[in-house]
């Protein structure tokens, strides 16, 4: 067994309000300088979308993360006949027309305009040529069009949904959307530390973030496109690739990161598993029907005796054991599990899990009389969203366990109402309860979490222990400066 820990993270959809407060935390901290104009380390979409970069699930154009070929796995962007071939360009690469032409605008016109009869404008000029554009595209350009044409019928996670359902979900009156926060995920089988020929990408031993050496990095842009969900980006005028570092130097001194403490919606959860990398190969080989309950299983028990001397022979110490035992992470993903990974058919083995939303029901209008929902929480297969779009989003195309974690969150709002409210049947949600496998104290337990958990519930960071890092996917005997912080640092010509 060997015993690892990484720090984890779970997003409670049912709470986010797509305000994009963590965005613009995440913005002003890592990504105002120039050549960063258009990352976004965090980023809010609009589920029924097409995200950021546009289209970025859809692995026919992108060839991102992991596939199987003879019982191995094998990185869809890159390889060695691959590797000089697209040194020059790579098919796979999103382009700007993917992203955007990052802006800002000519407020010295405001003031420096010469008299006239209407009131001077701040016109858009690009951030990359310095020229006055025509904006068509942004981040969050299709923020709340849950029912656009344009970009909603153009999610990937459409797939396999019958005609029928498509057009009920776009009809005007069975519109509806979700938020979906996304950061890097900070995966176990990390496809784009596998993809970079220079070793600059690497996943640190003690808590599993995954990091650029920007002292080694040879701006290869291999990570870019191994990347399935497209959160490495290229600095242009660094020549360096850049990526979500989880805020390491805030956790480290046992502080949420910046996305984190800035969350309006509290819908962010972060705690450390524990896990067994002996298993990794082995899981990321699974069948996609299998991945979830695979990955699930890697994670180990943090109060099992065998695992706690396993993790100890392994250097993991004793206080980050400890937080691993008190972490919501662990309850929501392996206790509860009503949290799970996104597109992990992508073999990556993501670290980020989500709550699935309770998407709201259709009500109908028969003449003068308006009908709601006959029950006071509907039915989840009568939601406006169906659940193939769920599970090919979080259950690699498979609607069982997105089922599972639904039913649980609805036995749980109703045993709840009963208890507080008492306008319905205490019996009914008791049985409703033992249909989604929820015992009354589990229901209680995800309703405080949920609705009543405080700061240090939600954020149970382990200290920072560099002297007990084991780093992976190296080798021990190799010498490795920190990621340091060069990001400033423009490329020396002439080298």
């Amino acid at each position: 067994m060997d015993v690892r820990s990484q720090i984890s993270m779970v997003f409670h959809l049912d709470k986010c309000i797509g305000c994009h407060t963590c965005s613009i935390a995440c913005k002003n901290v890592w990504t105002d300088r120039r050549g960063t104009e258009y990352m976004w380390w965090n980023n809010v979409e609009t589920k029924p979308g097409t995200g950021y970069p546009t289209r970025w699930e859809d692995q026919e154009k992108y060839s991102g993360g992991w596939e199987k070929r003879n019982g191995h796995l094998q990185l869809k962007s890159t390889g060695k006949a691959k590797l000089v071939a697209n040194i020059f360009h790579n098919p796979h690469m999103p382009s700007m027309d993917d992203y955007y032409e990052p802006w800002t605008y000519d407020y010295q016109h405001l003031f420096n305009a010469p008299e006239g009869p209407d009131q001077p404008t701040a016109i858009p000029i690009s951030k990359v040529t310095g020229k006055y554009i025509n904006v068509e595209a942004g981040p969050n350009w299709d923020d709340d069009l849950g029912g656009s044409p344009v970009y909603a019928e153009n999610d990937v996670n459409l797939d396999g949904l019958t005609p029928e359902q498509r057009q009920q979900l776009f009809a005007v009156e069975r519109l509806v959307f979700f938020y979906f926060p996304r950061i890097c995920n900070h995966c176990l089988n990390p496809a784009c530390v596998a993809a970079c020929p220079s070793g600059a990408l690497y996943k640190r031993g003690e808590d599993g973030i995954v990091l650029v050496d920007q002292k080694r990095c040879r701006a290869w842009r291999a990570c870019i496109a191994a990347c399935p969900y497209k959160k490495v980006f290229y600095n242009w005028f660094t020549g360096k690739s850049e990526k979500c570092i989880l805020c390491f130097p805030r956790v480290e001194t046992g502080q949420a990161p910046a996305c984190f403490h800035s969350c309006v919606g509290r819908i962010r959860y972060l705690g450390v598993l524990l896990y067994d990398a002996e298993g990794l190969a082995e899981v990321a080989r699974s069948n996609n029907e299998n991945l979830i309950d695979a990955h699930r299983n890697m994670i180990l028990d943090p109060w099992d005796p065998a695992v706690i001397a396993a993790a100890r022979r392994n250097g993991v110490h004793d206080s980050i054991i400890e937080s691993a035992q008190k972490s919501p992470v662990y309850q929501f993903v392996k206790v509860w599990k009503i949290a799970l990974p996104p597109h992990i058919e992508f073999r990556t083995l993501p670290m980020l899990f989500y709550v699935p939303p309770m998407a709201p029901v259709l009500a109908s209008k028969d003449a003068t009389v308006h009908h709601a929902s006959d029950e006071l929480f509907h039915d989840i297969d009568l939601a406006r969203v169906p659940m193939k779009f769920f599970a090919n989003l979080f259950g690699a195309g498979h609607e069982g366990k997105v089922r599972y974690a639904l039913r649980k969150q609805k036995a749980v709002r109703w045993y709840r109402r009963a208890v507080t409210v008492g306008d319905v049947d205490m019996a009914t949600a008791q049985r409703m309860l033992h249909e989604a496998d929820c015992t009354p104290e589990e229901a209680d337990a995800i309703y405080a979490m949920t609705a009543l958990c405080t700061f240090d519930d939600r954020f149970v960071i382990p200290p920072a222990h560099r002297e007990e890092a084991i780093e992976m996917l190296r080798d021990p005997h190799e010498h490795r400066q920190g990621v340091g912080f060069g990001f400033l640092s423009a490329p020396k010509r002439g080298l």
